[in-house]
């Protein structure tokens, strides 16, 4: 049996300028990955016929199903369904199930005339299999060349999830025996992705052929992902577990969690667990550790509250730091957030906390204090642990690396507390 490959084009102007971000092709990739189907490639295109074409031709070449999203719609620039039709040698006619399926909208769902720019969505090449879009009027289209299975699909993400569950993976699971991909993930914290993978160099070269094992770093943390491909479903997890278990075993002290969480879930969950809860008192960072334990479902069960404390004055009426404090050692040290730390605990009668204050930069900094230069304290009801990190980096990826120092901290505080 052979690895089955697919490709996956996204189309449109906007998504080569950053105006929108593509997760179309994220998305798409995750569902092909679950039914057996690797991704070899993805490839950004803007609205431009010669680009498309030539993406097109390197795609059917090397993968048994190419997915394409964006450039259906009803105005000058969608340019992809014109194009499909040149390029398989067809000519365009009028589908008349999609053509009342668009009249339904326009006239019982959106109460809007029907002009006749609408009725081009209906509209296909006549040598494709039309997939229909009950949530849209872009019909998704299904071509055939070289043994490669061409399938386009809107860019509007709801409409294209719903193609791709509803036609296309069905239809893959018809035409492909493609095995199974399956993949067993786990965080790291306080070591370097080169320390790690000399840590574990052993390991990852004893690995049989259909094992691979991927790094995967971010923000003071490193993933580790073994992905295994297979024909037999049980003998492959077999192998994939007893791996995983012993890669598990060679990183035990760095080991945040053997599940493909993010940090703040790590917490959550071990506060969920005990049934505790957290609060935050944030400067540098103006709320985004809050943003992130608030913004899993089922926060309400463990996360209090925050008090953001940008300014010095609201730090001394709010979370009770002497100014004698800010007038001696400043906001950003040691003392201050300790104080922080623990007023925000008892002011939101929660068992842990968590304070930070820091230069996120690029201005801010004194002969004493560089940018970067950030205090993290938690607190239980007994303890108050304080630490300082020197960041190098833009004031984006030190918020970020603030954040996820600030929430190992109290994992680990959590943790020894069990």
């Amino acid at each position: 049996m052979k690895k089955i490959h697919a490709s996956i084009i996204t189309i449109g102007d906007e998504l080569l300028i950053g105006q929108v971000i593509d997760t179309n092709s994220s998305w798409i990739a995750q569902s092909l990955n679950k039914v057996g189907i690797q991704v070899k490639s993805r490839i950004a295109v803007g609205d431009n016929r010669e680009d498309i074409w030539q993406a097109l031709d390197e795609t059917i070449e090397k993968s048994d199903l190419v997915l394409i999203t964006g450039g259906l719609g009803p105005t000058a620039d969608d340019i992809t369904k014109p194009l499909l039709c040149d390029y398989f040698g067809g000519k365009m006619v009028m589908d008349q199930d999609t053509l009342a399926h668009v009249t339904y909208i326009f006239e019982h769902i959106l109460k809007r005339p029907m002009i006749e720019r609408n009725t081009l969505q209906a509209q296909v090449p006549d040598i494709c299999t039309v997939l229909k879009n009950a949530k849209g009027t872009a019909p998704g289209m299904m071509f055939t060349k070289k043994n490669t299975r061409i399938i386009a699909m809107p860019g509007v993400p709801h409409e294209m999830k719903w193609i791709m569950q509803e036609h296309v993976l069905p239809l893959t699971s018809k035409w492909f025996n493609s095995g199974f991909i399956e993949h067993r993930t786990l965080l790291t914290a306080g070591i370097g992705e080169s320390f790690l993978a000399e840590k574990i160099k052993d390991f990852e070269q004893a690995l049989p052929a259909h094992i691979k094992l991927a790094y995967l770093p971010n923000y003071g943390m490193v993933r580790l992902r073994l992905s295994a491909w297979g024909t037999d479903i049980e003998i492959l997890n077999k192998d994939l577990d007893n791996q995983f278990n012993e890669l598990k075993n060679n990183v035990l002290e760095h080991l945040v969690t053997d599940k493909d969480d993010p940090m703040e879930v790590v917490v959550g969950n071990l506060l969920k667990q005990k049934k505790q809860t957290i609060a935050t008192a944030e400067s540098c960072t103006g709320g985004y550790i809050a943003h992130l334990l608030s913004k899993h479902a089922g926060s309400s069960l463990f996360y209090t509250g925050s008090i953001i404390s940008y300014a010095n004055i609201i730090k001394e009426q709010f979370l009770d730091v002497s100014h004698e404090t800010l007038t001696t050692v400043g906001a950003v040290s040691k003392e201050a957030v300790t104080q922080m730390a623990i007023a925000v605990r008892e002011k939101m009668n929660s068992d842990y906390a968590i304070a930070v204050s820091g230069i996120m930069g690029p201005g801010g900094a004194t002969e004493e204090k560089s940018v970067g230069l950030v205090w993290i304290a938690v607190a239980s009801n007994n303890q108050v642990i304080a630490k300082d990190f020197q960041f190098r980096f833009d004031r984006e990826r030190n918020i970020s690396l603030t954040a996820v120092n600030a929430l190992n901290m109290i994992r680990t505080m959590i943790v020894d507390n069990s």
